[in-house]
């Protein structure tokens, strides 16, 4: 056995405890298990870590807001980042501890082979989980009919990034194929180089996307590029010699796990059988997920965009003005329990909805009020009609609606040309 560097020594103790604690305490292990699907958290959440977590985070890096460990959809909380300090810390202590034991060793051949199947494993699972999310495209699904109604000024950076894939569920597909494709190739040990550097590929363009349209999975973008890297290390040099030098190079592959070819084959059947659980369980999420908020989500009976075009208060008129900000100006149906209401002054209202064909009823509430209620019986006269009387919060309301045509919308029926004279940049 060659001898490793005191680099690569130091270094592989650092990153082997590092992404073994932040895989088994983050999202990794369950998207590896599929976990999600029972809704188990991730275990840094869970009492013992939970706390130790906490004590960083108020002790050591002195944060005075309340600590939120709950799922909320981001990826950056102030739990997060303490969770990432206090695993860094553990494992430089760790690597300390352990190079101290450990100093006759000449490398870790073995153990690293165990690791990088680990880290293939690891970072495959979070390609699946992204990769077939666009690919389908559910992640940045197509927007709701309101989101065609909000001025550009009301999107954060992050909605004007979703709201943009989304309405181009092409180019969604594309990105989530490029990380399927690098998750795919981390499968098969020959391949394993390649589908590294797609995948640092497809990650750091991810990066760079959550750092300028402020997307708040920014740290663990970072590991994944980390953990892409960790992967390609052994063959650096030679990707270097072959891409900025012209050498030819060969590449230094995957040794068995296991001394005995028996053994070899039981961890090859099992490994098998690990990447088609995951792979089925992305897909059988997958179609959980389409007809949730995809192509087959349920839809109102009175789907679509609705201009206010006469609105009476108790019997009175009213001008539909901006002046008069909080007047109706849009209705907008989309899923059978929900309402969105555009106001004269640009604002989106959401409701739940309870609509009622038979009866022709809309019951409108809001979480935000609970006094607050809206009783409808509306009239379709025409497929584009609609008349809504009944009470809003006990006033008396007569509302005369038309359908917009949606597919008039520039940015949805534009579609794609091969020929074009002039820029069509609206």
């Amino acid at each position: 056995m060659n001898r490793w560097s005191l680099f690569g020594l130091v270094g592989f103790r650092f990153f082997f405890v590092y992404f073994i604690l932040y895989s088994l305490l983050t999202q990794i292990v369950n998207s590896i298990l599929f976990a999600q699907w029972n809704n188990a958290p991730d275990y840094a959440t869970l009492w013992p870590i939970r706390l130790g977590v906490i004590w960083v985070a108020k002790d050591i890096l002195q944060i005075k807001t309340e600590i939120v460990y709950a799922d909320t959809g981001s990826g950056d909380k102030i739990f997060d980042w303490a969770l990432a300090f206090g695993v860094l810390v553990v494992s430089g202590l760790a690597c300390a501890v352990w190079s101290l034991a450990d100093r006759r060793s000449a490398g870790y051949p073995r153990l690293s082979n165990w690791f990088r199947l680990f880290m293939r494993v690891a970072l495959a699972s979070q390609m699946f989980v992204y990769g077939f999310a666009k690919a389908v495209p559910l992640q940045m699904y197509y927007p709701f009919p309101f989101k065609f109604l909000e001025p550009l000024r009301n999107f954060s950076p992050m909605g004007v990034l979703w709201t943009s894939i989304g309405i181009s569920p092409g180019y969604e597909i594309f990105l989530g194929c490029a990380e399927l494709l690098g998750g795919f190739l981390l499968i098969f040990p020959r391949t394993v180089t390649l589908g590294a550097l797609i995948c640092l590929a497809d990650v750091i363009q991810v990066f760079a996307l959550n750092l300028t349209y402020d997307v708040c999975v920014k740290l663990f973008a970072f590991q994944l590029i980390v953990m892409s890297l960790l992967l390609l290390a052994p063959n650096l040099g030679r990707l270097w010699r072959f891409f900025f030098q012209g050498s030819q190079v060969s590449l230094d592959q995957a040794r068995p796990l296991f001394s005995s070819a028996r053994a070899n084959r039981l961890a090859t059947t099992a490994l098998a059988v690990l990447w088609c659980w995951m792979i089925a369980a992305n897909l059988l999420d997958l179609w959980k997920g389409w007809h949730e908020v995809g192509g087959a989500r349920p839809e109102s009976a009175l789907a679509g965009i609705w201009n206010v075009e006469q609105l009476a208060i108790n019997g009175q008129p009213e001008a539909l003005t901006a002046t008069n900000g909080g007047l109706w100006r849009r209705m907008t149906f989309d899923y059978p329990n929900w309402v969105h209401v555009q106001t004269m002054d640009d604002s989106i209202v959401a409701y739940s909805a309870s609509l009622d064909m038979q009866k022709g009823s809309l019951t409108l509430t809001t979480s935000s009020n609970r006094n607050w209620r809206a009783n409808f019986l509306f009239n379709r006269p025409a497929r584009d009609r609609l008349t809504l009387d009944g009470t809003v919060d006990g006033h008396n309301e007569h509302i005369q609606l038309m359908l917009m045509d949606a597919a008039q919308f520039p940015v949805t029926s534009r579609g794609f040309h091969w020929v074009q004279d002039h820029p069509f940049n609206h």
